[in-house]
């Protein structure tokens, strides 16, 4: 390991800093699955980007996250923050509207138990959204482990190896096929009411190229809509929790 920032970002992630179009059109994607104007929780919240986004729907908008530091940053655009972490989350059973996972459960500890506990504290007809990596996306974003030292940076083609070479290079991170996403609600009581792989914001690339950048996501946003999207980014997967087994 270099340090201790490298450390957190191949353990955590990296939250987000600032919004920008990439993340207003995440935005704009879960307001089309989900009523925001009750109980939400955002579960893996960062420094509270999208708490902050939210406070125009709902008055009642909480987080959880796991580094204290990144928590106490949070705090002021939230009703409240609690430092945990997603297999124990501490809300009674169905009190939330809408839970949000953005790019948080592929590096928790255990994925499937994190996934029980967002649909336990859901409310019967309320919403749970995930954003999290594609396995078929050519680039690994989270760095990947060589020669006993973390490497930062996008790195690709990794995920296309075979699962015991990729969780070698990258045993850090999870990233999930349709497939794999799709096991992890097995048995619950919810059902998919919308599963689409997305692609990114490209901000970075827009900011120093921008006529190449729009046009990128253009083409790239276009490409959702057909079998390209499997190279996409993100699954975005919406889940609703069913009444029928209260």
């Amino acid at each position: 390991m270099d340090d201790g920032h490298s450390t957190k970002a191949a353990t955590r992630g990296e939250p987000g800093y600032v919004w920008r179009s990439g993340q207003e059109r995440r935005l704009v994607m879960i307001q089309r699955w989900a009523d925001l104007s009750g109980w939400l929780l955002d579960n893996g919240c960062g420094l509270g980007t999208y708490l902050a986004a939210l406070a125009p729907f709902s008055r009642q908008r909480f987080g959880l996250e796991v580094e204290l530091d990144r928590a106490i940053q949070a705090l002021p655009r939230a009703n409240g923050v609690v430092q945990g972490v997603g297999e124990r989350l501490p809300f009674a059973d169905h009190t939330l509207d809408f839970v949000l996972s953005n790019e948080v459960i592929e590096h928790v500890d255990d994925d499937r138990q994190t996934m029980a506990e967002m649909v336990r504290v859901t409310r019967p007809g309320g919403r749970i959204a995930i954003f999290c990596p594609n396995r078929w996306y050519p680039v690994e974003q989270h760095g990947i482990f060589w020669r006993g030292r973390y490497v930062f940076g996008n790195i690709p083609l990794v995920n296309y190896l075979p699962n015991f070479l990729r969780n070698r290079l990258a045993p850090h991170v999870r990233t999930y096929t349709t497939a794999e996403l799709r096991r992890l609600c097995r048995g619950l009581p919810v059902r998919v009411v919308h599963h689409s792989r997305i692609f990114g914001g490209y901000d970075n690339i827009e900011y120093r190229w921008p006529r190449f950048g729009r046009l990128l996501k253009k083409a790239l946003y276009t490409a959702e809509k057909t079998p390209l999207a499997t190279l996409g980014i993100s699954h975005f997967l919406v889940l609703e929790k069913r009444s029928d087994h209260l």
